[in-house]
Parts: C-alpha cells; structure tokens; sequence
C-alpha cells in the first residue's frame, strides 16, 4: 500500500520541474481544448436542430451548452486515456530521469503498438461510456456509481499498462498489470475521483501517467527494466 500512496504524492511534488512542466502546461490545455469543443458542439448541434433564430433558438443553445457540459464530464474519461497517450512519453521520461536515473532506455513495444493499444482502449471506453448515459440521465446516483467505476477500471489498466509498455511488450505489460491489479485499480480509483472534478480533471492525463510510472517502478518485484 506504500507504493500506491507513494505513486500518488509524488508526482505533485515534481509539478514545478521544468521537464515536467512541459507535458503537464500541454496536458492541461489539450483536456481544456477537447471539453470546450464537446460543450460548443453540443450547443451548436441543439441550437441546429431547433432551426432558424430568435429566442427559442438561442433557448436551445444555451440548453446544448448546459447538455455539453454534462456530456463533456461524462465522456471524459476516454478523451483522458487519448490526451495521456500523447504525452505519455514525455511525462514518463521527465519522472524517470529524477527518481529512477539508472534506468536504461525504454525499449519496448514499438509505437505502432502503443498507439493501437490507445486507440483501441479509448474507443471501447468512449463506446461504454455511451451506452451507460441513458442510465446517468434516468437513474443520476446509479449512472454516476457506474460512470465512477468504469472510469477506474479504464485508467487504472489504460495508464498502468500505457508506461509498461515502454519498457516491455504489450502482451508482458498487461501481464504485470494482472500481476499487480488490485495496487492499479486503487490508483485508477483516485484517478477516477479526480476525473469528476472540475478543474482536477484537467490535471488526471499528466499526473495520472506519472502516478503509473511511480507504480510501475516501485512494485514489490522492484524497478521494471
């Protein structure tokens, strides 16, 4: 349990370093672009649909701005595990070099495989998360317990298995994951938690990967080479 509590104090501790100002200054700004173009979608798309101008229609778009909004923090989890993917490996360089010098090079699965990885997870996270919105909207207690544990599950093996893959092949990353799941899920949880906060959430695509890289290297089988 020290190594999950570890995992997620010390990427706050290295916020003002300038190597990791970089991904996380570029983290934020993608998460804050993607949850004001899903808000002003949404607006546009409901201002649209009610047609022509007036009164009704500027109703209704201030109505899709509202919709928007709630739609941006219900899928941001896979928007989250996209924008994390970009920076994953800047971020994860930035914690290694100043708590795990002694590492090697990351050589592991190639890009190609990563970005697969990514994707794939990020759509299957994106498609659940839709199909689970009917049940926010009608039943909001249940839909957000649901919306809470998805989302941990997603950035617990997504992030987790996201830095283990620059230093293993995607088939042994998901191995030591299953190996050291429950440690995961704890972080994914926390992870999770942040990711419906306003503000937080911009914060959960850099610190989530650093937090995983800290997990990553401080398991019980030591630092992963």
């Amino acid at each position: 349990m020290s190594a999950v509590i570890a995992s997620l104090v010390m990427p706050f501790d290295q916020i003002l370093d300038r190597g990791f100002r970089g991904p996380l200054i570029k983290g934020v700004l993608g998460a804050m672009l993607t949850l004001g173009l899903l808000i002003l979608l949404a607006g546009w798309g409901v201002e649209a649909l009610a047609g022509g101008s007036g009164w009704l229609a500027t109703a209704a778009g201030v109505l899709g701005g509202v919709a928007g909004l709630f739609a941006a923090f219900w899928l941001f989890v896979p928007f989250v595990l996209a924008i994390a993917g970009l920076f994953l490996d800047e971020t994860a360089a930035a914690v290694e070099r100043r708590h795990y010098p002694g590492l090697p090079e990351p050589r592991g699965a190639s890009l190609a495989a990563q970005g697969v990885f990514n994707v794939v997870l990020a759509l299957k996270v994106l498609a659940l998360n839709l199909v689970l919105l009917p049940v926010a909207l009608l039943l909001p207690l249940v839909g957000g317990l649901l919306l809470w544990i998805v989302a941990a599950v997603s950035l617990g093996h997504g992030l987790f298995e996201g830095v283990a893959q620059r230093r293993m092949p995607v088939a042994e990353a998901r191995v030591l994951r299953k190996r050291r799941e429950f440690s995961v899920l704890v972080v994914g949880a926390v992870l999770a938690g942040m990711a419906l906060v306003p503000f937080a959430n911009l914060l959960v695509p850099v610190l989530g990967t650093a937090a995983m890289v800290h997990l990553l290297h401080r398991g019980a089988d030591g630092p992963v080479r």
